[in-house]
């Protein structure tokens, strides 16, 4: 029994070890690339640097937010049938190694294109708008839009169509994989929204 006992501790050590180091692996940045290359490229450019403004820029982004966005497309938290359609054929590695590569891109700055909607969409993302109870951008996402790691997206340099619609989809239900932005969004009005998109577009 005793011996029994000893065995099956053993083996039970060696599982956690082995548990441990899987999850503590460093992403394969090659893999990443090549799946990259395979998988998203078409949408996403080669660099992750997307020239349709449909399509996020994704060059630069933080892996952990990555990462979360792919397994929420795959389990079917955030809705979209071409991006679940692809996240459905990734492993968690797969998701690691391409979030990893894509964090290693140098993200490309874009423009703000409307001068009197950016300066509201200034004061929106740096200060909210107190009477309405909508908080200021800038306290997640940083004052220049590089956000935090494992926490909050970077968005500096985004495309304002994206970024407008992702707004859009927060305040009328259609994404809802992130409580706090759904309360945010909830507040704002288009012409509110689209400032800070604008505004977003030409952070740096």
């Amino acid at each position: 029994m005793k011996l029994n006992a000893s065995l099956l501790c053993a083996a039970a050590a060696a599982t956690l070890s082995f548990s441990v180091q899987a999850q503590t692996a460093k992403p394969d940045l090659a893999k990443g690339a090549a799946l990259f290359g395979q998988v998203c490229v078409a949408c996403h450019a080669a660099d992750g640097n997307s020239t349709t403004p449909e399509n996020p820029k994704l060059a630069g982004q933080h892996p952990e937010y990555l990462v979360k966005q792919l397994r929420e497309f795959k389990s079917g938290k955030r809705s979209n049938a071409i991006m679940s359609g692809f996240a459905a054929t990734l492993s968690d590695d797969d998701m690691r190694n391409i979030a990893a590569w894509l964090s290693g891109q140098v993200a490309k700055t874009g423009a703000a294109t409307d001068k009197d909607l950016v300066r509201l969409g200034e004061r929106i993302y740096r200060g909210g708008i107190a009477d309405r109870q909508i908080a200021a951008c800038a306290g997640c996402h940083s004052p220049n839009g590089a956000g935090i790691p494992a926490q909050y997206p970077a968005l500096s340099g985004q495309h304002a169509g994206y970024t407008e619609a992702q707004l859009k989809a927060f305040r009328d239900g259609a994404r809802v994989n992130n409580a706090q932005m759904t309360g945010v969004a909830a507040k704002m009005n288009d012409r509110e929204i689209k400032a800070v998109a604008d505004y977003i577009a030409g952070l740096r």
